[in-house]
């Protein structure tokens, strides 16, 4: 029998609904009925997409006798991490104080009486292996632990509780100008690039994409024909997820990770937070100088899989695709990477040797493939590919979708097992799509696509945010509040932070991206000017509800009963903090608009977050990034045409404004902040003056 879970609209809650265990969603009857039957509680939470999470779900949730002493002994309660990040994130703060280290299925319990954590972890096994306790046998310690030594459990309580508090240091003395902290950020967060932090490899684009930053100023010649060096280490990223098996060669689109340091197998969940990320970064690294096909190629892929599979008819992008995929419709189980993975006896069976040598020239392709027996393609070398093993890769694309990409313009999802077990696919069975669209993860996605739109002068990639910016404006909004998740239509969940932030940033990129795209003819100025207030609007809204009026920055969410403390966010994960984000939106729209109270609210954000700053720069880069747009404030105001060649530049402070009615004889103006610099009247001198703003 279906338990509570049935009727969620999560896909990954309902994965969840015919387990044995007594579910329960996280709200306010849970807490309470934990409270009354002095159940300690057990929260696991996960995503969709999430490969271990879906073997624990057929694992250890699956099993009866489990099921039966977590019922009897704990009040069990799923969340689904995209819906309530901010849940996730307390308590995946708490879990890394426990163990060191974070992750998802995310398994932790609290006491029932004040929903602090005394123990947790992530995957746990049926039986004892890999190094981890059985789970029957863990549960039976922790419900000991929790009735025979509460002294004890209060002792860890409090250690993490304590630790879970925000410090608070206004820095009222600290010079917010001084660029040192900015400049030492960038060599600390090249290390880290350059190091990586186990043998899986994330792309960790906040961190590349401030690294990218510092060239500009570090290097002797920016914008120069040869790549500086300090352009390297962004670079070296890039080529990496453009190379490598990251990247869908065959259907475009990047995964969410490697499992080896040379970024060849990948775990194979897509999601849409990676995708805007990396084409933005790889956008900007081609507009720094780093103009190699294979990013381009990596691009305009990902771009292609967007629209073709991730676009829902109203125009919003779903949230993720999972990483496991049938093999058969009779198949008891998903199996990882399916969709994607060649044998070599098929692919000798589906090319002429000529063909096949070809493929093998340019992919890492072999009999004893480089994934447990069978092939994921990596490249061997950038540069753009011969049309002959483009052809191929056409052929491939061919069979797992069952159609040729140029007859392909939407390639409907599975939304669940059962639908990709019964459609008759014409070609391979496709992983499951999650539907749903999240706020946060459509603002990152437009704002790469607004980015490509502007560096290539592309209007097909600004057409395609635009039309998700539209639907976020008509299908996230319900009476005065913006909402972060939208079902088939609904509007689900107050927005949290990070969409605030990250639809904001959309909007003024695509208000970069429409002003770069006026010259063309097919853009209206009024068009820009649209989005510029649609920003203004909402960032309205979001001062109005998430701003610290005491302390400054902004909380992640409501002030609820059900979170033991209200966080402001400023570590960068696989995607950027809030605050980061959000500070840096305040100083462009203080430049866009004029308003200096946008200045002021940054500023004060600045000196709440400035000793974290000066104490741990790697753990926030994209709040760097903020700080290094406030010192380096540009602001540039030209005629349509100057400013299409101005965004197809790399200049990560500037912000580009439309003006029609420049002084005779000028070609743009630029301001340094506050300060107007001379009217630039040829194209030499207002280089000239945006290389002395970077400086």
């Amino acid at each position: 029998m279906p338990n509570r879970l049935a009727s969620s609209q999560s896909l990954y809650l309902q994965k969840h609904a015919n387990n044995p265990i007594d579910w329960w969603p996280w709200c306010e009857e849970a807490l309470a009925q934990a409270k009354q039957e002095n159940k300690p509680i057990f929260l696991s939470i996960g995503y969709s997409s999430c490969h271990w999470c879906t073997v624990m779900e057929g694992e250890a949730f699956s099993d009866p006798a489990i099921a039966d002493y977590l019922n009897a002994n704990f009040l069990p309660i799923k969340v689904d991490r995209e819906e309530r990040p901010d849940i996730d994130s307390i308590y995946m703060q708490a879990l890394q104080m426990m163990i060191t280290q974070g992750g998802w299925p995310l398994n932790i319990w609290l006491d029932p009486y004040d929903l602090v954590p005394f123990y947790g972890g992530t995957y746990f096994p049926v039986e004892p292996r890999y190094g981890r306790p059985g789970f029957l046998q863990l549960l039976q310690a922790l419900r000991d632990h929790y009735d025979q030594q509460p002294e004890q459990v209060a002792q860890i309580k409090g250690q993490i509780l304590a630790a879970l508090q925000p410090t608070v240091d206004l820095a009222t003395g600290a010079n917010l100008f001084d660029r040192t902290l900015v400049e030492q950020g960038w060599q600390e967060n090249a290390a880290v690039l350059a190091e990586g932090r186990s043998s899986n490899r994330f792309p960790m684009i906040p961190y590349a994409d401030f690294v990218l930053r510092g060239y500009r100023v570090t290097s002797p010649e920016p914008w120069s024909d040869q790549i500086p060096e300090a352009l390297r280490p962004s670079l070296q990223r890039g080529v990496a997820l453009a190379l490598g098996g990251i990247n869908d060669h065959v259907g475009g689109g990047f995964h969410r990770y490697t499992v080896d340091p040379t970024w060849t197998v990948p775990h194979f969940e897509k999601m849409l937070y990676d995708n805007g990320q990396i084409v933005e970064f790889l956008a900007n690294l081609w507009s720094a100088g780093a103009q190699d096909p294979s990013l381009r190629s990596g691009i305009f892929g990902a771009i292609d899989w967007l629209r073709r599979e991730m676009t829902n008819p109203d125009g919003g992008f779903y949230a993720a695709q999972d990483a496991d995929s049938f093999t058969d419709p009779a198949a008891a189980e998903p199996e990882e990477g399916a969709f994607y993975v060649w044998g070599w006896d098929e692919l000798e069976s589906l090319l002429e040797p000529e063909a096949l040598s070809a493929l093998v020239e340019q992919f890492t392709v072999s009999v004893p493939g480089n994934f447990e027996g069978v092939n994921v393609l990596q490249r061997r070398s950038g540069g753009t590919l011969p049309d002959r093993v483009t052809e191929v890769l056409d052929r491939l694309f061919t069979v797992r979708y069952g159609q040729p990409r140029a007859q392909l313009a939407q390639f409907p999802p599975a939304r669940n097992a059962t639908e990709a077990k019964t459609v008759a696919w014409p070609g391979r069975i496709p992983a499951v799509t999650d539907t749903k669209a999240i706020t946060a993860w459509n603002g990152l996605m437009i704002a790469g696509l607004a980015r490509v739109a502007a560096v290539f002068q592309d209007l097909p990639a600004y057409q395609l945010a635009a039309g998700a910016a539209r639907f976020l404006q008509t299908h996230h909004g319900s009476g005065d509040r913006f909402y972060r998740l939208n079902y088939d239509g609904q509007p689900a969940i107050g927005a949290q932070a990070e969409d605030y932030a990250e639809v904001i940033r959309s909007l003024l990129e695509l208000h970069q991206a429409a002003t770069a795209l006026i010259a063309t003819g097919q853009i209206a100025p009024s068009e820009a000017d649209q989005w510029l207030a649609l920003a203004t609007q909402l960032q309205a809204e979001f001062d109005q509800h998430l701003w610290d009026v005491d302390h400054g920055g902004y909380f992640n969410a409501d002030d609820r009963p059900d979170l033991i403390i209200r966080e402001r966010s400023i570590i960068d994960n696989a995607t950027p903090a809030a605050n980061g984000t959000a500070l840096g939106n305040l100083v462009r729209l203080a430049l866009l608009t004029e308003n200096l109270t946008y200045l002021d609210l940054a500023e004060q954000g600045f000196r709440s977050f400035h000793r974290f700053l000066n104490e741990h720069p790697r753990a926030c880069p994209s709040l760097l990034a903020a700080l290094d747009q406030f010192q380096r404030p540009v602001l540039v105001r030209a005629k349509a045409e100057t400013l299409a060649l101005l965004a197809q530049q790399y200049l990560p402070t500037t912000v580009l404004r439309l003006d029609q009615q420049l002084p005779q004889g000028a070609i743009a103006l630029v301001c340094k902040g506050l300060t107007c610099l001379p009217a630039a009247t040829d194209q030499a001198q207002l280089w000239s003056l945006l290389k002395q703003c970077q400086g």
